[in-house]
This record gives C-alpha cells, sequence and structure tokens, in this order.
C-alpha cells in the first residue's frame, strides 16, 4: 500500500472527483456500494459510477465512456474509490473488464469488504501485470459506504437515529403534537439523509401519532427506501399513509396473529416475526440481522422515545442526527425515555463529529466512542 506522499497531485484530484462521483450512486446503487470511477489518459479523462442493482457498476460504465468518446484505454490509469469486484453477481467482475481493457495502473481507495472479493480483485490485477496502488483518500471512501462495510462485517445495517428537538431536548408536546419542531429546510435535509438509507424505520407509537408515510420526497431520489415498522402485535392500520405507495414495506411482529397478517399482506406489507423470547417484543437485533440479509446497508430510524430508549440502551444506534430547532418547549416528550440514571457515569456517551447550521435549526453528528471502527 502507498503512503500519501507517493501519490501525485494528479492522483489526489482524480480520487476526489471519483469520489464526487460515488455520490452521484446514493439512493441508485443500494444493495450495492457507491462507488466511482475516472479513467485518465494522455490529456483525456472520462468517470462512470455504479448504478442500480443488476446494472453496470463504476469501471463498466468508465470504460463505456471511453470507448463512446474514442479513447484507447490501453496504457491509463483508473481510479476507483472501492476495490474493483472479482465475483460474478449480477454483472460480470469490474477487475477482468479492467484487465481485457489494457490498462497500466489502477488506483484504489479502500478494499472491499465483501468476502466474494476481500483482496481477490486487486490480487487479480496483480496477476494480470497492472500496478495496483492502494489507500488514496481510503478514510472518504470507506466513511461514504459505512454501510455496507457494517453489513459485510458486522452483519448488521449502520443504524442512523434522526432526530427532530428544541434546545431543551423535546421532540413533542406532552399531547404528542411534533409537527413542526424544525424548519423546513432541515426537514428536507432529512429526507436527503432518508435518501441515503436502504430502510427508514419506526415505531407503533409514531405511526399512530403521526401517521408518517416515511418515504423520500422532499429531494430527488431513483428509488424509495423499504420503509419499516416495528408492530410487536401486528397492530398497523390498514389506512395507515405508510401502507401506500410508493415503495415497499416491512412489518415486524413477535405475536402471532394470523388474520392481522393475512390483512396486513393483504394491503401490500411483507411482514416478518423477530420475537424476543418471553416478553412479546420484536427481538430488536435479531430484528437487524434480518435487514441485513434482506440488503440493507444503511438503516435511518424516525421513531418515538420509546423505540429510541429500546434501540440507545442495547448500544445498536452507531449514530445520532439530531436536529435542534431554536426554541424552548418545556414540558414534553423526551428524545428516548430512558433511566432514570442514578450516576452521571452511567449516561450513554457520544462523540460529536460533524455541525452544519440547515436553515434557521442546527444539524449534529454523533456517534458513540470508537464506533465505525470495524
Amino acid at each position: 500500500m502507498n503512503s500519501p506522499t507517493d501519490f501525485s497531485a494528479f492522483d489526489e484530484l482524480a480520487m476526489a472527483q471519483a469520489l464526487r462521483l460515488a455520490h452521484e450512486a446514493i439512493g441508485l446503487s443500494e444493495p450495492n456500494p457507491r462507488v466511482g470511477c475516472v479513467i485518465a489518459g494522455d490529456g483525456w479523462q472520462v468517470q462512470g459510477f455504479t448504478q442500480a442493482a443488476g446494472q453496470a457498476h463504476a469501471e463498466v460504465m468508465a470504460l463505456r465512456a471511453a470507448q463512446d468518446a474514442g479513447h484507447d484505454v490501453r496504457g491509463a490509469t483508473a481510479y476507483v474509490t472501492l476495490e474493483p469486484c472479482a465475483h460474478h453477481g449480477r454483472t460480470p467482475p469490474c477487475c477482468d473488464a479492467l484487465v481485457a481493457a489494457g490498462l497500466s495502473r489502477v488506483v484504489v481507495a479502500v478494499g472491499d469488504p465483501n468476502p466474494l472479493v476481500a483482496g481477490q480483485g486487486i490480487a487479480r490485477l496483480r496477476a494480470a501485470g497492472i500496478r495496483v496502488d492502494e489507500g488514496l483518500m481510503a478514510a472518504a471512501a470507506r466513511e461514504l459506504n459505512i454501510g455496507f462495510f457494517s453489513r459485510q462485517i458486522r452483519k448488521r445495517p449502520w443504524v442512523r437515529m434522526k432526530i427532530a428537538a428544541s434546545l431543551d431536548g423535546r421532540t413533542a408536546l406532552e399531547n404528542g403534537v411534533s409537527q413542526w419542531i424544525t424548519a423546513e429546510a432541515a426537514r428536507a435535509d432529512g429526507h436527503a439523509w432518508r435518501k441515503r438509507a436502504g430502510a427508514v424505520l419506526t415505531g407503533m407509537g409514531t405511526l399512530l401519532e403521526d401517521d408518517p408515510r416515511l418515504d423520500v420526497r422532499l429531494v430527488p431520489t431513483a428509488k424509495q427506501p423499504l420503509r419499516v415498522v416495528v408492530d410487536s402485535r401486528l397492530e398497523t392500520p390498514l389506512g395507515a399513509k405508510l401502507l401506500q405507495p410508493p415503495g415497499e414495506v416491512l412489518v415486524y411482529g413477535a405475536v402471532p396473529n394470523a388474520e392481522r397478517e393475512a390483512a396486513l399482506r393483504g394491503a401490500g406489507a411483507d411482514v416478518a416475526f423477530c420475537p424476543e423470547s418471553g416478553r412479546g417484543k420484536v427481538d430488536l437485533p435479531a430484528m437487524l440481522a434480518d435487514l441485513a440479509a434482506r440488503g440493507v446497508n444503511e438503516l435511518h430510524v424516525e421513531a418515538g422515545h420509546k423505540l429510541n430508549a429500546s434501540l440507545l440502551k442495547t448500544g445498536l444506534v452507531d449514530e445520532l442526527l439530531v436536529y435542534l430547532a431554536p426554541k424552548l418547549i418545556g414540558l414534553g416528550r423526551e428524545m428516548a425515555a430512558f433511566g432514570p440514571l442514578t450516576t452521571l457515569a452511567d449516561a450513554l456517551e457520544y462523540e460529536f463529529r460533524e455541525f452544519e447550521a440547515v436553515g434557521r435549526d442546527l444539524r449534529i453528528l454523533a456517534r458513540p466512542p470508537g464506533r465505525g471502527a470495524f
């Protein structure tokens, strides 16, 4: 692997462009990773990014662009944000396409954690006589696909919990009214984060009080995330907005009820059972494992204080996405209903990663210490 000083200024510019291209695959490529590719020759360059599952990957898109432009890619360099795949999935291996094209060098930001690849793509490129340099902008490339890494390594999605709250930490009035604590810009920004996710999850409390749709509406998207409800007793109303198009719906139950299950399936929802032994509740870790098996890389949680507490207390939340509105509510619903704690040492600790003004509100990203180092 190269050290940062081994890469040229042009290498850095080309990989930065490949990363920008990879962002174009957000809301498009899932469950596949978001990958960008730049191929550069003598005085020319072409680019591509991963398309929808079953369609061309970034490397193939860039090779097609070169062919369309009449460029001879033999001897050229490819800059790829993730190790080219080495297995036959819905599409042929990208490493073979690069070998066949006659490139002389491939710069890879970060290796692919998928056990079907995991170094094999790079090994095959090198076996074909292609120079491979690794590690350029690896942290940024890995962060862009944090959910894909989580699913491949931990066998569960990256769980991001979104909360909109007042300055005094209230997410709703005492009577449950919460629309709208934050302003329009923050709500649109929240939809951009929904777009990142393979699934958006809520609980029965939020479903009954707010009747959310959980789809992506306020920003453009190529596909809708899976909409998920934690509903132990299959009590989701058949007239819920969530059951309306667009997108698919999955209800997780714990207590079998053949009549309710049939009704939900008739309304277009899928139903899965993850019972927690002896409690009549959904087993949340088992639910995450099932979502990973379904190809969900990032799970975006928009739930109420009870489900939030359950996820937080069990250590299942990888990241908090908090929008703070410049207002005070006083008595009302809290972010998460756990406690009371007897000592501050028992508090759940987080590290701030980002602060940004979004319209009149403040967006905060925070993670448990060390989270993401897997």
